[in-house]
């Protein structure tokens, strides 16, 4: 009686420490591995995030990492329990008569052999079920985000029916699985009552010639027999365990895959821009396509000026400001700030002298504090409200709900296309960097949101360098150079009125794309004058 309510107590105390234990290691392991995964991730070029979907990368920041923490918080643990349990009995009986023991191990060949058919096709199974999962997440992110345009195309259905694929795919492999599953505990049970009964008629043999008494050989028995319960939730727990595999296949498949932009061990820091920018004989393309996007680019751009990009789409110029970035290197020539060679700073250093707005405004589903000291996080309540009024943001948000401390929601959905726009320029107004990067996009606006995201702009180009993708007449006009580009090249460069003076190509663009801009222009002035 002692021994059993010691026993029970031993047992009861070692299965608390077990799950803690090792619910403790799965989540410390699971948490490094996000770690580490996200540094990594974060550190990555421009160039892996264009190769790899967002969804593929999300996938394995939560549902490969979770199915890890599984394996080891819940699957690891019960193998080890189990194995630790199957090698205990397994010595017991060995202990009472090894010849018995010996005898009975012949079947251990048959049991692995049968194991290792049943664990290969359970890991082909469970790999395509995981790679189902992933997959069926890509689909549903995929409709969901937009579902606009799912309803606007009458598309619900199709996209149902995609989606129910990808479901039933998954769906047949977790079948298959479930049925090998279930079909191996019972084979390997039967393999070793098959076992047992040739063990009871030497069993007896032995008690016969006296080499072991009755009880003994029960005792024996007992052992072996509950030996085979452990050998069936092993053989069990192999699809779980083979799953983990697949999640980590993918873990360090995504963290060997490194694309990261070089970091010289001397890199020196970059100072403020005192003379110029300066591509020099600058070519690139992409790793994926060796068709050249740029190719032999000469251009300076001089501090405190403003340098207009134009030319039709596909022409190089959101790559020549990614180079500029530093989110790709040149694949031939280099970029000077001043007489330094970018690839020669130290990357968090040019990104504290240049500030980005773009085209496609991102905002984050937090505050609007948040998302204007984005690059300041330590600004002041002050600093914040004198960057929005210089973004012709301030009015607006305080007559939000809770003023500054409004969420906008996921991309800013909460926020009009103007509003959005202007608490970006805050945010770059916040930072104060001496360079300006800017995708200049207003053509989805109402004109008095785009007549302030104009007048925010000018306040955030004045007395900074700044470098424009330019898709309105007016920011064209102001710009000391004009850079007209063509199929990666640059053909003209110049003021508005030398341009369209040389008739050349910027002319016919400036037919084609402001000439109408400029004659609503002039109309608005006329009649406003009429009326006056």
């Amino acid at each position: 009686s002692g021994l059993l309510v010691g026993f029970t107590l031993f047992g009861g105390v070692a299965e608390y420490f077990s799950v803690y234990l090792m619910s403790k290691i799965g989540q410390a392991a699971v948490l490094r591995m996000r770690q580490d995964l996200y540094e990594h991730l974060l550190k990555q070029s421009a160039g892996f995030f264009e190769r790899h979907r967002t969804n593929f990368l999300v996938s394995r920041l939560v549902v490969s990492a979770t199915a890890i923490e599984l394996a080891i918080s819940a699957h690891l643990r019960d193998v080890l329990r189990e194995s630790f349990a199957l090698v205990f009995f397994l010595g017991a009986a060995f202990y009472l008569n090894w010849r018995l023991m010996l005898g009975a191990l012949v079947i251990a060949p048959i049991i692995a052999f049968i194991t290792s058919k049943f664990s290969k096709t359970l890991r082909r199974l469970a790999e395509e079920s995981y790679e189902g999962n992933k997959l069926l997440t890509d689909t549903a992110q995929e409709s969901l985000s937009n579902q606009s345009i799912v309803k606007a195309y009458r598309a619900e259905n199709r996209e149902r029916e995609r989606f129910t694929r990808v479901a039933q795919m998954i769906a047949r492999a977790n079948f298959r699985a479930g049925k090998i599953s279930a079909f191996s505990p019972p084979t390997i049970s039967l393999i070793g009552v098959v076992a047992i009964s040739v063990l009871l008629y030497f069993g007896l043999r032995e008690i016969n010639l006296g080499r072991m008494e009755s009880a003994q050989f029960f005792a024996f028995l007992f052992f072996l027999l509950r030996s085979y319960d452990p050998m069936r939730k092993i053989s069990r727990l192999h699809n779980e365990i083979n799953k983990a595999f697949a999640a980590t296949r993918d873990i360090w498949d995504v963290m060997d895959e490194n694309e990261a932009l070089p970091e010289k061990p001397n890199a020196v820091e970059l100072k403020p821009l005192n003379e110029k920018i300066e591509l020099r004989d600058v070519s690139f393309n992409y790793q994926s396509d060796d068709k050249p996007i740029l190719r032999n680019v000469n251009l300076e751009i001089r501090r405190g000026r403003m340098v207009a990009l134009v030319g039709e789409s596909g022409g190089g110029k959101s790559s020549l400001i990614k180079l500029i970035q530093r989110l790709y290197d040149p694949t031939s020539g280099a970029i000077f700030w001043d007489e330094t060679d970018l690839r020669d700073a130290r990357l968090d250093s040019l990104k504290k002298q240049v500030a980005l707005v773009t085209q496609e405004t991102v905002l984050f589903n937090d505050t609007v504090r948040y998302n204007i000291s984005y690059g300041k996080p330590d600004a002041g309540d002050e600093e914040i409200a004198q960057a929005a009024r210089i973004a012709f943001a301030h009015d607006f948000i305080e007559e939000l709900p809770n003023g500054y401390d409004t969420i906008v929601g996921e991309r800013g959905i909460f926020l009009s296309g103007g509003q959005r726009q202007r608490v970006a320029i805050a945010r770059a107004v916040l930072v104060n960097a001496p360079v300006l990067i800017l995708d200049e996009a207003t053509s989805a606006l109402d004109a008095e949101s785009e007549r302030l995201v104009q007048k925010a702009l000018a306040n955030l180009m004045r007395n900074r360098t700044s470098i424009v993708i330019a898709h309105r007449l007016s920011t064209v006009r102001r710009a000391d150079k004009i850079v007209v580009m063509e199929r990666g090249r640059i053909i003209e460069t110049g003021t508005h009125a030398e341009l369209l003076a040389k008739g050349g190509t910027y002319r016919r663009l400036y037919e084609l794309q402001f000439a109408e801009e400029e004659e609503l222009a002039a109309n608005h002035t006329n009649n406003t004058n009429q009326m006056i």
